[in-house]
């Protein structure tokens, strides 16, 4: 078996590879996991998540459902962000 310059390259990236120090992924699927909640949220209180509704004409609900998306995608950035994956 013939040993190439790729394949010894290769080798030494895998033998000195570290794991990743943070979630990128794990964040991506948590905002996701946030937007999904949102929809649902919204579509419970008649509105569809996405179009604009003028701050001062919105329900108490929509509200509601903007503080929680801005909570969820907050312990986001802080928790599942920062966590060690590998």
């Amino acid at each position: 078996m013939k040993f190439t310059a790729a394949a010894a390259f290769a080798a030494l990236a895998l033998m000195t590879a570290s794991p990743v120090g943070a979630g990128p992924i794990a964040y991506g699927v948590c905002q996701t996991g946030c937007n999904a909640v949102a929809v649902a949220c919204y579509a419970a209180a008649g509105f569809q998540f996405g179009t604009v509704v003028a701050a001062v004409a919105a329900p108490a609900t929509i509200l509601a459902c903007n503080a929680a998306l801005g909570t969820c995608s907050t312990m986001c950035a802080t928790v599942a962000l920062f966590a060690p994956t590998p």
